[in-house]
């Protein structure tokens, strides 16, 4: 049975481990001895931490057997991107700069997970700092792409994303400030959720843009992301049974495919991968319907004040202490931030929440809004690192769609597609986790 343990979901591993049928300890075990033969190992973990994953699992083992199990994932191994503090191991968010920084605490999402059972296995490589959707990172590592091992895998949860499609954890959990949860799970054909701003604590999360850092799940399934979430806050898991409106699938679900900015230099294969998408949601009685939101426009070119006038607000000092340790195009991504006056950090701040405003009165007759999550596939990740104009067009590219989700202040939930390495995105409202997970489950059977 345990040649088998690799293959199954968070979910049905919890519901083995329920009914006895997996001790934790063991799959603890399997999963350690996994990640230790896997030949990318230290390209996807940045440290693995077989103490406390033991530990945590012969706890797990002893509720199971006394009947005083936590939840549905008591007992089930993830890994976490190397931004969430673990106390007294490092957490260095991919960057030279903070090599050998030890916290004395653990990051409230990963408390509250522990707390509910989970199996923190260890910490995955990311982006440096978190400021790229690349996932490329020669400073620490570039963890692969499952479907081409010579591209990079999305970032900057790019080992999170990378852990899970390479068997080597059965759920991720990584951070989403323009799509770093989204892009890495929809280049490794995995479900990734892209939670409200606000609704899972940031304490003890290496920042990078406070006001737009998001904490999410990557993993197999909308069940296994519903369980993270539920698990991240401690609180209850959206009921999928019946998934969909009312129960009824997606039958009457009002979808809206976004026209602006979304399609535009829109690949071959993403492109294929999205209307074969849109074909079945439609047959399983979705009503689809195109639009345009030009406010999305304005909003995506007040992105560069917004975003990196923030993130060298935060990191500046530091960064300038000892710029020679960062990759020279991150580090020329952060210095972007100190061209920008204070007046215009603010005024783009009180023009943004005037066009959330707009996009919600828009989009609100619909369940959701459909984007390719990725206009471009996986780049190469060499020739990334030798032609400057190569990395500028696929950099601008790969965070542009999920970008909208993080500027327009809602959720969004990425959905493999009939082609590897592409995505489809639902985005829905603020706090509205609970009804795009049902709407996620249903679309993911049309899809499947």
């Amino acid at each position: 049975m345990a040649k088998t343990w690799a293959n199954m979901t968070a979910a049905e591993l919890g519901a083995e481990i329920g009914r006895g049928r997996i001790n934790p300890v063991e799959l603890c075990e399997m999963q350690l001895d996994a990640i230790d033969r896997h030949p990318m190992r230290d390209r996807i973990y940045a440290r693995v931490m077989p103490n406390r994953s033991r530990a945590e699992a012969m706890a797990a083992a002893a509720r199971a057997k006394a009947g005083l199990r936590r939840g549905v994932l008591d007992g089930v191994p993830v890994s976490w991107k190397d931004l969430f503090d673990t106390a007294g191991r490092q957490t260095e968010a991919g960057s030279a700069l903070l090599a050998g920084r030890v916290p004395l605490a653990d990051a409230e999402v990963l408390r509250a997970a522990t707390l509910q059972g989970l199996v923190c296995l260890g910490k995955t490589h990311m982006s440096e700092l978190a400021f790229s959707g690349l996932g490329l990172n020669p400073v620490t590592a570039t963890p692969p792409c499952i479907n081409d091992e010579s591209a990079v895998a999305g970032g900057s949860s790019s080992g999170a994303a990378a852990s899970v499609a390479y068997g080597l954890a059965p759920a991720a959990i990584g951070s989403d400030t323009g799509g770093s949860v989204r892009i890495p799970a929809a280049w490794n054909d995995l479900v990734g959720l892209k939670t409200t701003h606000g609704r899972l604590s940031l304490r003890g999360v290496v920042p990078l843009c406070e006001q737009f850092d998001t904490v999410g799940p990557l993993a197999h399934t909308v069940e296994d992301c519903a369980l993270l979430l539920a698990a991240l806050e401690g609180g209850r898991a959206a009921d999928l049974g019946g998934a969909g409106l009312g129960g009824a699938g997606l039958g009457g679900a009002r979808l809206l495919v976004l026209e602006t900015v979304a399609l535009d230099d829109l690949r071959d294969r993403p492109a294929r991968g999205f209307d074969d998408a849109l074909a079945r949601l439609a047959r399983a009685g979705a009503r689809i319907e195109r639009g345009v939101v030009p406010e999305v426009a304005e909003a995506m070119a007040l992105t560069a004040v917004l975003f990196t006038s923030e993130a060298y607000g935060i990191w500046g000092k530091v960064i300038e202490a000892a710029p020679q340790k960062m990759f020279p195009r991150i580090l020329e991504r952060f210095r972007a931030g100190a061209g920008f006056a204070a007046a215009d950090y603010v005024a783009a701040w009180r023009r943004l929440r005037e066009l959330r405003a707009v996009w919600a009165q828009a989009v609100a007759g619909y369940d959701a809004v459909l984007v390719p999550t990725a206009p471009i596939l996986p780049p190469d990740a060499a020739r990334l690192l030798d032609d400057d104009a190569y990395y500028v067009t696929e950099n601008l590219l790969a965070l542009r769609n999920t970008r909208i989700g993080n500027l327009m202040g809602g959720c969004a939930l990425t959905l493999p597609t009939s082609e590897p390495s592409c995505g489809i995105s639902l985005m829905a409202g603020p706090m509205q986790e609970e009804r795009l997970l049902r709407l996620g489950a249903a679309a993911e059977r049309a899809l499947r």
